[in-house]
């Protein structure tokens, strides 16, 4: 437990980070899962437009800080990857 005033205060901050971080990662998960599935249909114009969704929710976890540039940037390469060879 923490001691001090500002301990306690850090405490409470990194749980709302933490909220707000998975809160994040969730989007992500769940717009790449859309995708995968918009690919497995014929439907180009859906598949192009879940592509495009999931690559704008990558972008706006990196400006949040939530993942790495790098690991964004692998993560969409994988993405096209796959609409390439779909």
């Amino acid at each position: 437990m923490a001691n001090s005033k500002s301990a306690r205060k850090r405490i409470k901050i990194a749980a709302i980070k933490t909220d707000r971080n998975k809160h994040i990662k969730s989007i992500v998960k769940t717009t790449v899962k859309r995708y995968q599935e918009a690919l497995g249909k014929d439907d180009l114009e859906s598949t192009q437009a879940a592509y495009i969704k999931a690559q704008k929710t990558i972008d706006k976890a990196v400006t949040k800080g939530v993942l790495h540039k790098n690991t964004a940037a692998r993560k969409k390469s994988r993405l096209s990857k796959k609409m390439v060879t779909a």
